[in-house]
């Protein structure tokens, strides 16, 4: 009896240490298993890890307010691919850029657009001048936040003078999305007012924004909402600085400037743009005179208000634009009221309609903080075997400077013309106009044979 339970007692260890070892082999499977698993899981994470550092290695930092960019190493703060003219230096990166535009035209004129000039003691023929010439220099600060300068110094072919242009800092505020911008610049109102002078589409901006000063020194929001596809621009300034400069016909203003873009597809270059823009200004000495020439810099002013009494303004635009790849349509209404204690107030209204095509391909890069087109992009220039890029053009625009005892005239002209960018830094301009002047009691035609070459290293 005995050895039977000593029989049975070997057989139940031998089936435990049986057991034993299957369990801790399955464990070990199990163990070796994990730990597999473990490591492709950290494999993983890694990798997920670095493609997240690969999407914030660079930075995309604004140079000014007009849509410049620069792109920078987020660690190093050195620029991405950087240009023949781009400098690194200990504390700030550094660009020196050089812009310059000259100016052909001449005119075909009805008899009774002669007479008209004749009212006006103008004297039309052809003739050729600079339009402007300026030297620009900006950087980004080595620092954690956002922090970049820009400098132009403009030579201005019109007044024949030096003019300090866009200078300013700005300053990254990504805990309300978008950056702050200190100092002269542009104020917001319009988006073609807003772009690069070099880079718009057109000849000359539309008209209707002649009334809006080109700059003004003061501070500037400029806000993206991603998930609303909103844009927000709001600005302040006075004329505490500047109150001696020729654009300085304001003593002060607000500005606000909102958009949303319903369409946004970036990697196949198709965006709706919507927006609107309003302004409060309080003209300098309560005084103001409103003038435009029709779209071409060597022409001069051919509907003039005269200087009229007026305290206060509210300026208003609506503005739309549909871009498909290598076609953009768009158009802006402006409104622009003044008002009087002691006169009359006064009504002065414009707009235009364009239409850009380009026939090689070319596309334009759209700015969502502010809300504004960029530079062509130019895939092989004339000096590289290629075409550049060819753009086909048509402008319809007008504005009415008439408002009860002011006839300051009204003007609309219809422009076609060709842009060949050359390379992405030369553009020659090939321009027709035809205009109509209502003033004087007289209607008369006139047209524009122009053409303009422009320089652009920023």
């Amino acid at each position: 009896m005995n050895c039977v339970m000593k029989l049975s007692s070997r057989w139940n260890l031998t089936m435990e240490l049986d057991h034993l070892m299957k369990t801790t082999q399955m464990n070990v499977h199990l163990y070796y298993l994990l730990r597999a698993r473990s490591t492709w899981l950290v494999l993983t994470m890694l990798l997920m890890l670095q493609q997240a550092y690969s999407q914030e290695k660079e930075k995309v930092v604004p140079i000014g307010t007009d849509g410049v960019v620069d792109t920078l190493d987020a660690v190093t703060g050195k620029q991405v691919n950087p240009k023949a003219n781009d400098f690194d230096g200990p504390i700030t990166t550094f660009r020196i850029g050089v812009g310059f535009i000259y100016d052909f035209t001449t005119y075909a004129q009805s008899e009774e657009f002669k007479e008209q000039m004749g009212i006006a003691k103008v004297e039309l023929g052809p003739r050729s001048k600079t339009r402007d010439f300026r030297v620009l220099g900006s950087g980004v600060f080595k620092t954690k936040r956002l922090f970049s300068w820009k400098f132009a110094y403009m030579w201005d072919g019109d007044k024949n003078t030096w003019l300090v242009r866009e200078t300013g800092v700005t300053i990254g505020v990504p805990e309300l999305k978008g950056n702050f911008f200190l100092g002269r610049t542009k104020e917001g109102f319009s988006m073609v007012k807003v772009m690069n002078g070099h880079s718009p589409w057109g000849y000359e901006r539309q008209m209707a924004i002649d009334v809006i000063p080109i700059l003004a020194d003061g501070i500037k929001y400029m806000g993206y909402y991603p998930k609303a596809r909103v844009f927000l621009n709001l600005g302040y300034y006075n004329n505490f600085i500047s109150k001696n400069q020729s654009f300085a016909t304001f003593q002060s203003q607000a500005v606000a400037r909102i958009g949303w873009l319903p369409i946004l597809d970036e990697k196949n270059n198709n965006w709706l743009h919507i927006a609107t823009s309003l302004r409060y200004g309080k003209p300098k000495d309560d005084v103001m005179t409103l003038k435009s020439r029709p779209e071409s810099n060597p022409t001069p002013q051919l509907i003039n208000t005269g200087q009229f009494i007026t305290d206060h303004s509210f300026h208003y635009s609506g503005e739309i634009y549909y871009t498909k790849n290598r076609l953009t349509i768009g158009s802006e209404v402006i409104s622009h009221h003044f008002y009087s204690k002691d006169s009359g107030d006064h009504t002065f209204n414009g707009g235009n309609v364009m239409v850009a095509y380009s026939f090689t391909g070319g596309t334009r890069p759209y700015n969502t903080s502010t809300g504004v087109y960029g530079f062509i992009r130019v895939k092989k220039s004339v000096f590289k075997g290629g075409l550049g890029e060819i753009e086909g053009v048509i402008t319809y625009s007008t504005l009415n400077l008439n408002s009860g005892p002011i006839l300051g005239g009204k003007f609309w002209r219809l422009t076609p013309m060709i842009n060949w960018y050359l390379t992405k830094n030369i553009r020659w301009e090939f321009i027709y106009g035809f205009g109509n002047l209502d003033r004087y009691g007289i209607k008369g035609n006139v047209q524009f044979f122009e053409s303009r070459i422009q320089f652009t290293f920023i």
